[in-house]
């Protein structure tokens, strides 16, 4: 099978062609200034390989959606699902290699970048007998992977700028390529950028932005003056995937257009000035006030998988086979299995926890930084994927710092039904405590609620501990020489004092 495509025609009208099965393995970068014709060049891009490879197009304004009325692509409006849906989506998308364009156009930018950041990791993090090659298009990436801060918070640009970067450094092997296109790269964060080996560089004007395309073209600096020149919709290429040598390339035609259409001049209507004003506010005060828009079609995350699903032929139309019928020694040898795989997803999970609270700085990380060190871990462990969400992981690593790595043994079960009764974020100082009162050891002190409760205030600490004995969740006393125990009156213990 061919696998390559034309993009469009060089200096000399022989059509230009990109290699898609090679494009799968050296990624690409597309720059150009506003109005240069990336999302054009994208477009085109997409509609020759529409039959070759899977696509995932991350699509920040919307201009992609029309792709699907011509070709096989499910719209995913994003504004639409939650976190968990969207990350749900990403791995059936996998699975049944479905095309999808994610529209993120009503969302701001800091939801943009969240969103893309689940979609892009659960495609990275899917089991690897779904590592389908795919294409995965990104449009103004210098939003997803800023070079710098911007007003977002830092949590939500961490989070983005690894999803980015895993696409770009590590998605080869998982079958995800990345075409990425900027309007800057100067606002692309570099490793993120040099992760590519093809090119094409479209018009641009700062000299910083000609430097560095320049640069990845193999230019003399005085040729850099070339970049500047170009016209709408030319653009500058090279890479494997392309040519050895810088090719000058005229993008051709597409089937489909973005919604918005083109932007040209028109005639001002005819009418004197008078005549205008009276148009304009005239019987605004009689006027009755406009229809509400009809409300937007959502359709279920559920109905949107099951399109997912039915883009795969072999598995819309195969019924689901019965599960054979096994042997008692085959079931007990299944059921033995299943149980030695818990087991070695449980160990993993401790060993993890172990060695994060084993840096000293651990507790004070944010909770973001720490879920991702903590799925790091487990993937260098070799678990086939994250064994907790976000929030299993946020109660199991406070009751680590508070003592306990096993939530299941019956010891702690009057402990854990104790802190119930309190807010998740007091859960690690609180079972610090009580832990301390069932094993007969002395009252933590500030520092060691500190670190459980993940802060360095010592009035903070305070604040904290009269909080949970006004709620009745621990009794304090002080004895004359300033030592103090903290009794737990649902366990009926005490520290000893300290």
């Amino acid at each position: 099978m061919d696998s390559s495509i034309t993009i469009g025609t060089d200096a000399a009208q022989n059509a230009v062609r990109i290699d898609v099965q090679e494009l799968l393995a050296t990624r690409l970068l597309v720059q150009g200034n506003s109005g240069s014709g990336k999302s054009h060049l994208l477009r085109r891009i997409l509609e020759e390989s529409a039959g070759l490879v899977q696509q995932v197009v991350i699509d920040p304004e919307g201009d992609f959606v029309t792709l699907a009325d011509r070709y096989n692509h499910v719209v995913v409006n994003a504004g639409d699902y939650s976190e968990r849906e969207i990350a749900a989506m990403g791995a059936r998308i996998r699975e049944h290699r479905a095309s999808v364009i994610v529209a993120l156009d009503t969302l701001d930018i800091e939801a943009q970048m969240s969103c893309a950041a689940a979609f892009l990791n659960a495609l990275f993090d899917a089991p690897r007998e779904h590592w389908f090659p795919a294409l995965v298009v990104v449009d103004e990436a210098q939003m997803f992977a800023p070079s710098a801060s911007g007003d977002v918070s830092d949590n939500v640009r961490r989070a983005s700028l690894s999803a980015m970067t895993n696409l770009m450094c590590r998605g080869r092997k998982r079958g995800l390529a990345g075409a990425i296109a900027t309007q800057r790269l100067a606002k692309l964060a570099k490793n993120v950028a040099a992760e590519a080996s093809n090119f094409l560089m479209g018009r641009t004007f700062l000299d910083i932005d000609m430097a560095r395309a320049a640069d990845l073209l193999g230019m003399e600096r005085r040729q850099a003056e070339a970049i500047r020149d170009l016209d709408r919709g030319h653009f500058l290429g090279l890479g494997p995937a392309i040519s050895r040598r810088p090719v000058s390339i005229r993008i051709g035609s597409t089937q489909t257009a973005t919604r918005a259409g083109t932007h040209s001049l028109l005639p001002l209507p005819d009418a004197e000035p008078q005549d205008m004003r009276t148009m304009l506010f005239a019987e605004l005060e009689s006027m009755p006030p406009p229809p509400p828009p009809p409300a937007p079609k959502v359709v279920p995350a559920h109905d949107l998988m099951q399109q997912f699903a039915a883009q795969d032929d072999d598995l819309a139309l195969a019924e689901p086979a019965a599960p054979p019928e096994l042997s008692p020694e085959e079931a007990e040898a299944a059921e033995a299995a299943a149980a030695a795989a818990a087991e070695d997803i449980e160990a993993g999970i401790v060993a993890a926890l172990h060695d994060m609270l084993a840096d000293p700085d651990g507790a004070f990380h944010p909770e973001a930084f720490l879920y991702q060190d903590f799925s790091v871990r487990c993937r260098m462990a070799r678990l086939a994927r994250v064994p907790l969400d976000l929030a299993q992981f946020r109660r199991r690593f406070a009751l680590a710092k508070g003592g306990i790595f096993d939530p299941a043994d019956a010891r702690w079960a009057d402990l854990l039904d104790a802190a119930s009764r309190l807010p998740d974020d007091m859960l690690a100082p609180f079972v610090q405590i009580g832990r301390a009162a069932m094993e007969g050891l002395p009252c933590p002190d500030d520092d060691a609620l500190g670190r459980a409760y993940g802060t360095r205030s010592p009035g903070r600490i305070r604040r904290l501990v009269d909080y949970m004995e006004k709620h009745g969740a621990v009794v304090v006393r002080s004895d004359f020489g300033g030592r103090r125990s903290i009794g737990i009156p649902a366990l009926g213990l005490s520290t000893e004092a300290e």
